[in-house]
């Protein structure tokens, strides 16, 4: 059988696929390879930023449903001013870029995170980009920013306790608690892809990834490729995934 023909079976009572619906990716190694190479931080995401363009559209062309990816979490803001100044002009550029081509290419975005924190007009991109996604269907690319998983949750909780304080809420369930999430509406992620050698999740997609299945790799995000891609599904697709459940014999 080929790598992406998607064969349906049943797993802990939910359906599964050959190919992954939804995979997330922690975009690491930037820095670590500009510095390999003798350049700024600046340059590795600036590269960065062009794989995932790539890998978007990869995810796109062999049916991926959806590419959610980790690009500046609520700690980045640490990171040196020049070096963040550099990273919202990135996004500058490519939400711009995104709003000329969406309906052309037929990809919806959506932002995850704490948006009230960028720029004006960085939030009026991101609004823009949304209300483009609103009108058809097709793959959806979802990028985090000032995106952490514990502050998700704790947002996502406070919103609910003023909701069914209100009357506006019923029982706390899972799935009603989930529609309070940044993800609402969009299923969690099959497989979770960390390239730069690190072997940790790092506040990322805390409630979603609960049954996700992990893959890591040494290759630095701006070396990462289709073919990188095409292994981590490869590995996917030999797990065993039962959802806590027994596989009938």
């Amino acid at each position: 059988m080929d790598l992406f023909t998607k064969k349906t079976e049943k797993a802990g009572g939910r359906e599964t696929s050959g190919l992954p619906r939804h995979i997330a990716i922690i975009l690491d190694g930037n820095g670590r390879w500009a510095k390999k190479r003798g350049l700024p931080r600046t340059a590795g995401h600036m590269a960065g930023s062009e794989t995932f363009r790539r890998i978007a559209t990869y995810c796109k062309n062999i049916g991926v449903d959806y590419l959610t990816v980790y690009a500046f979490s609520t700690e980045n803001w640490k990171r040196p001013e020049d070096e963040v100044g550099a990273i919202m002009k990135l996004l500058d550029k490519y939400l711009r870029e995104a709003v000329a081509t969406m309906a052309r290419d037929r990809i919806r975005m959506r932002v995850f995170g704490d948006i009230s924190c960028l720029s004006p007009e960085l939030q009026r991109l991101v609004a823009e980009t949304e209300e483009i996604s609103s009108h058809y269907e097709g793959f959806q690319a979802n990028i985090c920013i000032n995106y952490g998983g514990r502050d998700e949750i704790i947002n996502a909780a406070r919103r609910y306790a003023e909701d069914y304080a209100a009357g506006r809420a019923g029982a706390l369930t899972e799935e009603s608690f989930g529609a309070y999430l940044y993800s609402a509406g969009i299923p969690d992620p099959d497989l979770l892809i960390r390239p730069g050698g690190e072997q940790r999740i790092s506040n990322f997609l805390l409630w979603q990834c609960a049954y996700s299945e992990f893959y890591f790799t040494d290759v630095l995000w701006p070396d990462f490729t289709g073919a990188e891609l095409d292994k981590a599904i490869a590995e996917y697709r030999r797990r065993d995934r039962r959802f806590g459940a027994v596989k009938n014999p």
